[in-house]
């Protein structure tokens, strides 16, 4: 009988997988490009070969950043992002075409930007536990952030919403970015305070209800989205902070109360908006009966844009038209929040749904790094930014196919607009970093004393 040994393998990092995985977004992105100008000018797009270039030189330079920085990295979070914002880049030129507009240049840069910004992400952020040192710094941060559209000269109000700021030609949502702030912030402040909030407070009706003064956080955050929403009269946002913190409070916690106290102090909310303010009605009113004449011909807050969406998702059916082929131009603003019912005009129910799919993807491996990264700190901050991704997603395509009223958000990397797309790909980046801790074996501690071959690191092979 002889023993011998071979040395275990080393962990597969998947940067390959990523690699092969972009070329085929890339690919994606560009023939998208391509088929918008066969169908509306039946020859391909000038400049494809330029935008396909351009965009693969892009992925590459984030790629190398990675395979260098982040090796451990998620290799299809990467790839998801260049996929998405490829094909927004498309359809939002594809509308150019249409209008005489010329957002996807603009959008290109924004691009560019936003690659930019994840690939600094990640070569600085050596460690994404240093971020918890900042937690009430970024408590400030999102503070100001949210307060500076209120500002007499710097904010502005666009289509009834106060969110933006302006300087000179330039206008940004700081409240775009103000959602990985308040992330940081959620993740740092319920990582120390997760014992108490977890197990204090006595049951009723089988549910383990929180002490009255453990309530404090969470009423914070509802009158601080409520304040939102009074102030800036943005009901999309206000959802999203209030959602994001009481996901993030359920992951600390794991107590399905405080859900339920979310979901009472939401719709507490909702009824009171809805009570109070006009805007609000004209959403609910919109949503309830869009094809009533009066609603539907209202000047401001009628139903139009969202009946013309829902025309427009039937005239695709399940295969589209076409890309270059449907009329999306009919939808107001179908670069930006009706860009799904844009390409699901012209790709069909089955493009819509691959679409979702990789949303799917993107948030289910945004949780996945949360399960298995090691610290408390990463696991909450990579599940907020999951479900903010999520969350936003859902509220976009449920106003779009009226499961729910409208909301004014985005999609992520799909809709034309510089603040949301730098903002997810910051979000990418932190992704891409923590998913690295925890994809990346553990450190082995070196033995004290001579090595047991029960429990060597060697595989040992006996053979006869």
């Amino acid at each position: 009988m002889a023993v011998t040994s071979a040395p275990a393998q080393a962990p597969r990092t998947g940067r390959g997988v990523e690699l092969l995985l972009l070329v085929l977004a890339v690919g994606v992105a560009a023939l998208s490009y391509g088929l918008v100008g066969v169908g509306v000018e039946g020859t391909w797009s000038d400049g494809v070969l330029w935008y396909g270039g351009g965009f693969a030189v892009l992925a590459l330079l984030v790629h190398v950043v990675v395979r260098l920085r982040a090796p451990y990295a998620d290799p299809t979070l990467l790839p998801v992002a260049v996929a998405l914002n490829g094909l927004g880049l498309a359809m939002i030129h594809r509308l150019d075409l249409a209008d005489g507009s010329a957002q996807a240049p603009r959008q290109l840069l924004w691009s560019a930007i936003g690659v930019a910004a994840a690939t600094l992400v990640v070569a600085l952020l050596t460690d994404h536990r240093h971020l918890r040192r900042y937690t009430f710094v970024a408590m400030v941060a999102s503070l100001v952030l949210l307060l500076l559209p209120l500002l007499p000269v710097l904010g502005q109000t666009i289509n009834g919403a106060r969110i933006w700021i302006a300087v000179g030609p330039l206008s940004f949502q700081p409240g775009e970015i103000a959602k990985i702030t308040l992330a940081v912030f959620f993740a740092g402040y319920l990582v120390t305070a997760r014992d108490t909030l977890s197990l204090a407070g006595r049951k009723v009706l089988g549910l383990q209800l929180p002490r009255g003064r453990d309530l404090g956080p969470i009423l914070v955050a509802w009158a601080g989205s409520v304040g939102v929403l009074v102030l800036q009269r943005d009901l999309g946002t206000s959802l999203l902070f209030f959602g994001l913190f009481v996901a993030v409070l359920y992951l600390a916690t794991e107590r399905v109360s405080w859900i339920a106290i979310g979901l009472g102090l939401f719709a507490g909310g909702a009824y009171v908006a809805w009570r109070l303010f006009a805007h609000v009605q004209q959403r609910v009113s919109g949503w309830l009966d869009p094809f009533d004449p009066e609603v539907y011909d209202r000047p401001f807050g009628g139903s139009y844009q969202l009946v013309q969406g829902l025309f427009g998702l039937a005239n695709g059916g399940l295969t589209g038209t076409g890309l270059g082929r449907g009329r999306p131009e009919i939808v107001p603003f179908a670069n930006s929040d009706f860009i799904l019912a844009s390409l699901g005009e012209e790709l069909g129910l089955a493009g819509l749904l691959a679409i979702l799919l990789l949303y799917l993807v993107l948030v289910e491996r945004g949780l996945r790094t949360a399960i298995g990264v090691r610290d408390g700190f990463g696991k909450l901050l990579a599940g907020g930014l999951a479900f903010t991704v999520a969350l936003q997603c859902f509220v976009v395509a449920g106003g779009v196919l009226r499961v729910i009223p409208l909301t004014g958000l985005t999609m992520p990397f799909l809709a034309a607009g510089g603040s949301s797309l730098l903002t997810n790909w910051i979000i990418i980046g932190l992704l891409l970093r923590i998913s690295d801790a925890a994809r990346r074996p553990a450190p082995t501690p070196a033995p004290s004393g001579p090595p047991d071959p029960a429990t060597s690191e060697t595989q040992v092979v006996r053979t006869v």
